[in-house]
Parts: C-alpha cells; sequence; structure tokens
C-alpha cells in the first residue's frame, strides 16, 4: 500500500480546470492483505445472492397477477434500483480485491459515482412513495385502487427517476470542475463524494457545503413524507374500534417500515457520525451494508411474509424440478 501511495505522489501538481489525474488507485481493503480472499469470497456470494434475489423478485411480481398491485409495481422497481446500485459498485470492489493493479480511470470513476449517487436517491424517494401508497392503503381502504391508478403509480416512480439524476448530475457536475492532480490514492473501494474531494487540489469548501445542502434536502424531504404518512396511519388506525385493527395495520406496514429503518439507519450512520480519519474502516464497513446487504435483504423483506410471492417461488421451482426430470 505504502508503494502505491508513494508512486502516486510522484505525480506533479497543475492548476487548472482540467484534471491531470487520468487515473486513480482504489485502496479498498488493502491494509488487510490476509483477509483479501475470504473479503472476495464473501462479498462474491453477496453479489450473486443479490442479483438472484431482486431479478427473481422482478421476474415474480411479473409472472404473478396477484401481485400487479401499487405496492409490489413499487416494489419491483425498488428491486431494479437494488440490482442496479450494487452492479454499479461490486464488480469495480472484486476486481481490487483479487488482481494486483487496483486502478480506475477518472472516467470511470465519475461515472461509478453518477450511478452510485443516482440510484441511491431514487432507492430514499422509491421508500417515501411506498410510504404514501401504505397511507392510502390504510386510511383510504375503498378508494386505493382508484386513488393509486396506473399512471399515477408510473408517473411517481418516473418523478423519482427524474428527481435523482437531476441531483446527482449537479453533483457529479460539480466534481467535473475540480482539478484532480494528485495524489490519485482513494482509501475506499468505491468513488464515493467525499473520497474524490480527499485528492482534489482545489479548494472544495464550495463542493462539500453543496453535497450538504442536497443531501440534507434529499433526507429531509423523504423524511418528512415518511413520517407523516405513518402519523396519518396511526392517528387512522387508533380510531377504529375493530379488535386487531392496529395489529392487521403493523402487518401491512412493518415490511416497508424495516426497509426504511435500516436504510436511513446506515445513511444517517455514514453521513452524520463517521466522519473521522479513525473511522475510515467503520466507513468502509457501514458502506458494503449500503450496498451489499440492504439490496440483499430487502427482496428477503418484503417477501418472507407474503403468501402470494412464497407460492410464486414454489410454483417456479416445482416448475423447474419437472423440467429437468423430463
Amino acid at each position: 500500500m505504502n508503494s502505491l501511495i508513494s508512486s502516486s505522489r510522484s505525480q506533479k501538481l497543475n492548476e487548472g480546470n482540467q484534471s491531470t489525474v487520468s487515473t486513480f488507485i482504489l485502496l479498498a481493503f488493502s491494509e488487510y492483505p490476509d483477509l483479501q480472499v475470504p473479503l472476495f469470497l464473501g462479498f462474491v456470494i453477496m453479489y450473486t445472492v443479490t442479483v438472484l434475489e431482486n431479478l427473481g423478485m422482478i421476474l415474480i411480481i411479473r409472472i404473478n397477477p396477484k401481485l400487479h398491485t401499487p405496492m409490489y409495481f413499487f416494489l419491483s422497481h425498488l428491486s431494479f434500483v437494488d440490482f442496479c446500485y450494487t452492479s454499479a459498485i461490486a464488480p469495480k470492489l472484486l476486481e481490487v480485491l483479487l488482481v494486483e493493479d487496483k486502478s480506475i480511470s477518472f472516467i470511470g470513476c465519475i461515472a461509478q459515482y453518477f450511478l452510485g449517487c443516482t440510484f441511491v436517491i431514487t432507492e430514499m424517494f422509491m421508500l417515501a412513495v411506498m410510504a404514501y401508497d401504505r397511507f392510502v392503503a390504510v386510511c383510504n381502504p375503498l378508494l386505493y385502487t382508484v386513488t393509486m391508478s396506473h399512471q399515477l403509480c408510473a408517473l411517481l416512480v418516473a418523478a423519482t427517476y427524474v428527481w435523482a439524476g437531476i441531483f446527482s448530475s449537479t453533483l457529479t457536475y460539480i466534481l467535473l470542475q475540480l482539478s484532480y492532480c494528485g495524489p490519485n490514492v482513494i482509501n475506499h473501494f468505491c468513488c464515493e463524494y467525499s473520497a474524490l474531494l480527499s485528492v482534489s487540489c482545489s479548494d472544495i469548501a464550495f463542493s462539500q457545503m453543496a453535497c450538504l445542502v442536497i443531501s440534507m434536502f434529499n433526507e429531509a424531504c423523504c423524511l418528512v413524507i415518511i413520517i407523516a404518512s405513518y402519523v396519518f396511519i396511526v392517528i387512522t388506525v387508533l380510531k377504529i374500534p375493530t379488535k386487531g385493527a392496529l395489529r392487521k395495520a403493523f402487518s401491512t406496514c412493518a415490511s416497508h417500515l424495516t426497509a426504511i429503518g435500516i436504510g436511513h439507519g446506515i445513511v444517517l450512520l455514514l453521513y452524520c457520525v463517521l466522519k473521522s480519519r479513525s473511522s475510515l474502516f467503520l466507513v468502509k464497513i457501514a458502506t458494503v451494508f449500503h450496498s451489499l446487504v440492504i439490496p440483499m435483504l430487502n427482496p428477503l423483506i418484503y417477501s418472507l411474509r407474503n403468501k402470494d410471492v412464497k407460492d410464486t417461488v414454489k410454483k417456479l421451482v416445482y416448475l423447474k424440478f419437472i423440467f429437468h426430470s423430463m
């Protein structure tokens, strides 16, 4: 690792708006050489399971007519976003763990950041949209199918992608205006915003403030939608005299609440707690959790309690068994 850092510092410093660094070196977990192979095997398994689960969830939702509802329409897009987010991060992580050359091109690094940022913001607002869907389902059950029409669902999903694209493009543009003249070593396994700022030789005050404002704005918007939705859900349920109404409502929303708690908890941990240099290893672990573990858990969270999903999986396994036995 020291040789990588010393070689990177040999690059000459240059001022200007154009980048003089053509490649970056991702250290990943190089400080733990004995763990490279175990980490590689573990991440390969996690990535494979994540891909199979999320693509499988999309397939299950498409082939089962009982799952052609607004909630599962949003869930299919959440699975798509999780698949894309993991696929933007995991392949390069696996590569730097396996090969000696840990470099990534400047364009590749910027592209990875743009894609990762887009899918993270999209997932945040997709969870907020799903909270609104649960609000309509619990508070206006008789008008649910009318209110959550196919047109509105498509509009809400499109809005999350467009919204994420606008903000990720803005942050990416800000990064492109900086100069990167060495050292080119990134002490991370992916091209995260603060990691790129750490290797810039420009004044990064505005870039840091822009990221902080955009992150806080998006997080606040999502939390306002989610909290408001569940406040109305609780108020509505408490007004229902029927015994067991609260348990039924909680059962309806439990999966979504679990996904929100895990997802936003990790985001808050990354951006509000783990900021010091002494926490770099914990930052990497938290990022692994956010980019690999959560996308792997989401399909399980939403499917374990759903009878229709489990029945569809059983039918697919049964058909596969019959097909192979013929």
